[in-house]
Order: C-alpha cells, then structure tokens, then sequence
C-alpha cells in the first residue's frame, strides 16, 4: 500500500504530471505500478467504456434539460467519468456507497435508473429511489456530511460481524465520495478520527478536481490532499482520476484492505472539472481557458478508446451501437423529466420515520386542515 505519494505542493498545471498511481496514460498506453495491478480483460474495459460514455449523456441531457427551464439546477460530472466508474466497479454490491450530489457515474453503475436522479434538481423530491435496493445512498447536498455517514455505518458493519470474515461475498465495507473542497470541512475530519479510532472499514474518495466552485485547491492545502491521511493513522494514495483502470485498480485494493478489518484508506482521485461547478456557475470568470483546453487533451473517455482500439477490442459498429444507446438514453431523460408528476403537498409527512408517530400524523392532519381551506386538489387522505 502506497502511503505517502505525490507531489510537493497540492495543484500541479496540466503540463507538469504530478506523483500518482496511473496504469492507463492519455494516449490510451498501458503502463505498469509496483503496487497496483489492473487483472480485467477487454470485456470489463469495454464496459468501462460504455459506462463512462453513457454517464457524459446523462449529465449531458441535464445540463440541456436545466438550460431549457426542465431543472431547476443540476451539478455536473463532465471530466470526472473515468474516477466514478472505476471507483464504483471497483466495489463490490454488498459495499454501501455514501454519494454526494455528483455522483452520477456511480449511481449508473449500481443500476439506478439514471431518471430517479433527475427529481431532487427539478424540485419534486429528495431523492427518487431506495437506498437499500441499491447500497447507494440519497445526494448528500450539505457538504461532507456524508463522511460520517460512512464512518458510524462503517463502525456498524464491524460491530454486526460483517468485516473480516475472509468470506468475499458477505463481508463489507463504505465508500464515501466528496470533493476536494468538502475537504476543508470540520465534518471530515472528525470522520477521520473516528474511523481511524475505531479502525472503520470505510474508504474516502476525494475526487479531487482542483475546484471549490471558485476557490482553486491551492487555496484549500498547501500539500497534496491524500498526505492527511497519515496523520489521522491510515493510509493515502493518489491516483490518476482520468484512468479508469487505476481508479478501478486503486478502489479494489482499498475497499479489499476495509473488508478484511484493515482500516480506512483515504483514495485522492486527481481529475479536473471540465464543467461548472453547477449550471448557476460561470467558471469562465475565474480560471484559465488553457488549463482547460490542457485537460481536455487528457479526456478520460478518448484514452479508453484509443487502448480499445490498439487492441482491436471495438470497432466502428460497437462504437456506433454505444451511441444509439446514448441516445435512447437521452430520449428516456427527457421524458422521464417532463412526465413527472408534482409532489403533493402532504409527501413531505411520508417519510420522517420508518414507523408512523401520533406526532407527525396530528402535524398531518393539522397541514390538511390547512390546505382543504384552499380546495387543494391531493390535500386529504393523500399518502
């Protein structure tokens, strides 16, 4: 395991690679790593592939559905495909995944329908699906909350006998996803500490894509982000956030170590946000056009395609196929968008508790009350 790696001070321009576990350059060529392996075959690159070029659809068509007045605001994941698929194939299903509000990628690759997304930015619910059919948590909006999230379900696993067992199939683990400025939260740390306290079997991904909506992550650490690890008593690595394989390959050795009751791993995916922040932003206002254009030689999809296709392992007609799909996917968001229905007003009371308190129920009815005063249509027996 890879404890102190990387560069001297926290941001490196696109000209200069900082120190990073990396097994798949920009030109699509495979290189080695003394303590990271990628062991898939084509057919799991290939489904690298598609996954990461589907996940661009979708933030893609909701960038276009928020232009076009459908959402009220959506947070992209251009530029960070590569970081999301490989972290999420490189858990296992039994894992549960702790998301902020980007996740998307990863969202795609626990099998939700990329749809369900698309109801908390069009204003219509908190969140569309369960977190239990999928081990995948609702969008986590208030910043690095999550991170405890993680760390007391982590500590939960251990202590219901789920860690450490040697047997793959049951034993578990967390990952918590956030982002190089949720990074400077007091909400983080403490999860450091715990988790490190209690020697929680959770992994902390921090995509790391150099930008706290305006504020560059020089601003935020004066060294690399993984370097603080050590000091809470686990270890750090950094890898290249647009190589899927080491994404992959660095997730799997990490969330591994977790299930086998060896601690948390803090994972630095170092990427770059090609987008905005969200589509309220102007990033065009604070950083530099050619650190863009710089990045975007290093796009995480294009390398995919280029060692595919070294190897012979596409063609044109896979390439084409991938596309129609894309575009089915495309046609589905939209729809799925425009057709759903608004919430009724009484929804907010469904799912405070797991059981129904006496509370909650007058607070119901009280609301109802209220409403049947306006001769709102959905206000009584809703449920």
């Amino acid at each position: 395991m890879t404890i102190l790696t990387g560069a001297p001070t926290a941001h490196e321009s696109a000209g200069c690679e900082p120190d990073y576990v990396q097994l798949l350059t920009p030109e699509g060529q495979r290189v080695e790593h003394d303590d990271y392996h990628f062991d898939g075959d084509d057919d799991l690159v290939r489904t690298f592939y598609r996954d990461m070029v589907l996940a661009r659809r979708v933030d893609t068509e909701a960038t276009a559905l928020q232009r076009h007045g459908e959402l009220g605001i959506w947070a992209q994941l251009l530029g960070q495909e590569a970081a999301q698929i490989g972290a999420g194939h490189g858990s296992r299903p039994q894992d549960f995944i702790f998301p902020t509000y980007r996740e998307h990628g990863v969202a795609l690759v626990r099998g939700l329908d990329p749809g369900r997304l698309l109801g908390l930015f069009r204003g219509v619910d908190h969140g569309g699906w369960d977190p239990a059919e999928h081990n995948f948590g609702l969008y986590t909006v208030v910043i690095g909350a999550q991170t405890l999230h993680a760390t007391g379900y982590a500590m939960g696993l251990t202590a219901d006998g789920l860690v450490g067992s040697g047997d793959v199939t049951r034993d578990a683990c967390t990952i918590a996803h956030f982002g190089d400025g949720a990074s400077s939260q007091g909400d983080v740390l403490e999860s450091f500490v715990f988790a490190a306290t209690y020697d929680a079997p959770v992994v902390f991904f921090c995509q790391n894509n150099q930008w706290a909506i305006s504020a560059p992550i020089e601003r935020q650490s004066r060294t690399p982000l993984h370097w603080r690890a050590p000091a809470f008593g686990f270890p750090g690595v950094r890898v290249d956030g647009n190589d899927v394989l080491a994404t992959y390959a660095v997730t799997r050795a990490a969330t591994d170590r977790a299930r086998a009751g060896e601690g948390p791993t803090f994972i630095e995916a170092y990427t770059y946000r090609m987008g905005a922040h969200t589509t309220t932003d102007d990033p065009t206002r604070y950083r530099s056009g050619a650190d863009v254009d710089a990045w975007r030689r290093k796009d995480p999809i294009a390398r995919v395609l280029a060692y595919l296709r070294s190897r012979d392992a596409v063609d044109d007609a896979f390439v084409a196929a991938l596309e129609a799909e894309a575009d089915d996917l495309g046609a589905h968001l939209r729809r799925q968008c425009r057709e759903m229905p608004d919430p009724s007003p009484l929804a907010m009371f469904d799912h405070v508790y797991a059981e129904a308190s006496p509370e909650v129920e007058a607070q119901r009815e009280g609301y109802a009350a209220y409403l049947a005063q306006f001769d709102l249509t959905g206000a009584e027996g809703e449920r």
